[in-house]
């Protein structure tokens, strides 16, 4: 039995949905960790386009999928995602979905100060205002409402009592009106009926597929450079999104995690605020935009782009513990002349091969670059090495020279099946 571990190794958006939608094929479990759904996983199959946030990319296949414990779970968020792809003929039961009894709920509260304080803040941060913060804080905070608590409305009326003086101040502070305790129980009520029939004890599900046999896929959401302790802080995400998540996040121990793949971009691309030190502001980064439409699935935002930075994803691969790499979106490179890779950095007079924690230091950092002969065939839709031009195969050898990690899996469009398998991490 071999697990693998999916970790977006850059600044999120690798196309970590494409390829946990291939494993799910090899898989018998599909697990979301962490994160919530400011997540953006599309899924491209045959001619029909899924677009999740919360739910596992498992249930595309109809494997048994589940948000556990570290994901924050806006229920009428989950509602409305399950009633869209149902409407693409994919019907989401209990059976199919389970959703871990201790994760805890996003509220329209989170929401609205999630928003007012992005508002609020001269220095902005790029959150997507759905909340995802704030509930991970009274999470912390141990006030937060979590999912079992559904089912008993006593438990509701006292966490919601606790909730309120908290967010009571905070609310005031920032001008919202106060949050009125008997209309957010009565929208709880509401949507218990239609939430508690996925909720389940996660852990014990889980530990007794492991025990059976199950191969079980762990997918991560954001990316490792958004790391709350790990990333670009504070342009970071609100959860520890490295491969150690996978477990605590779970409620399976750290033996779980198995083979850990981290999904890289040919190029390099950041959604919001934050350092990121080869970004392209000409017709190169331009071009990298347009040719690899990059715009956020969940906010719509276009995406920052830039030549690769092998600095970035070898300390990724570091704090991952990356097996292998599933290099994407090769294709993009198509046509270029000359392509660049990042070696490392100069921060003043000194020459450093890492990204420091102080963000001064992050937003002073100047790219070394290596220079490479691009190519003029296409790669796209390539399935094998001999079908690509040799200056891309020597831009993918180099990489993974420069990272310390092989590549496992080449991606040469947004199609599932359209990549060259070098290794297949549940064989590995």
């Amino acid at each position: 039995m071999a697990n693998v571990t999916v970790i977006g190794a850059q600044w999120g958006d690798e196309g970590k949905g494409k390829l946990v939608d291939w494993l799910s094929n090899r898989a018998d479990v599909v697990v979301r960790f962490q994160g919530g759904h400011n997540a953006g996983h599309t899924l491209v199959v045959g001619e029909q386009v899924y677009k999740l946030s919360l739910l596992p990319s498992g249930v595309v296949q109809g494997k048994l999928s589940v948000i556990g414990n570290g994901v924050v779970v806006d229920p009428w968020h989950l509602l409305e995602e399950i009633a869209k792809i149902g409407a693409q003929g994919i019907v989401i039961t209990p059976d199919l979905l389970v959703v871990a009894d201790n994760a805890c709920l996003i509220l329209p509260l989170h929401k609205d100060l999630d928003q007012a304080r992005e508002a609020a803040a001269t220095q902005k941060i790029g959150t997507t205002g759905r909340g995802i913060g704030p509930a991970y804080e009274d999470k912390v905070g141990r006030r937060a409402i979590r999912v079992a608590d559904l089912a008993d409305r006593e438990a509701l009326e006292a966490k919601i009592d606790r909730l309120l003086a908290h967010h009571g101040p905070l609310r005031r502070g920032l001008g919202l009106p106060e949050a009125d305790a008997a209309e957010l129980l009565a929208a709880l009520e509401a949507v218990a009926p239609k939430v508690l029939p996925y909720a389940r004890p996660a852990w014990l599900l889980l530990d007794r597929e492991v025990k059976a046999g199950r191969r079980v896929l762990f997918e991560g959401a954001q990316g490792a450079l958004l790391d709350v302790d790990h990333g670009t802080y504070p342009f970071v995400t609100s959860s520890n999104t490295v491969a150690g998540q996978a477990a605590a996040g779970s409620g399976l121990g750290p033996k779980s995690a198995g083979y850990v793949l981290g999904i890289v971009k040919a190029y390099t691309t950041r959604v919001g605020e934050g350092p990121f030190p080869t970004e392209l502001n000409d017709a190169v980064g331009q071009r990298l935009g347009e040719v690899g439409r990059e715009f956020g699935t969940v906010t719509g935002r276009a995406r920052r782009c830039g030549w690769f930075d092998a600095v970035l994803v070898r300390q990724s691969v570091a704090l991952n513990g990356i097996s292998g790499i599933a290099l994407t979106k090769l294709d993009v490179l198509d046509g270029f002349e000359t392509l660049k890779i990042c070696t490392g950095y100069r921060l003043g007079e000194a020459t450093i091969d890492h990204l420091p924690a102080g963000l001064k230091a992050q937003g002073q950092l100047v790219p070394i670059y290596e220079e490479m002969e691009g190519w003029s065939g296409s790669t796209q839709g390539a399935r094998s090495w001999r079908e690509l031009p040799a200056s891309a195969v020597k831009y993918v050898r180099r990489i993974e020279e420069l990272i310390g990690a092989p590549v496992a899996l080449l991606g040469t469009s947004p199609q599932r099946e359209d990549m060259i398998v070098v290794r297949d991490p549940f064989q590995d």
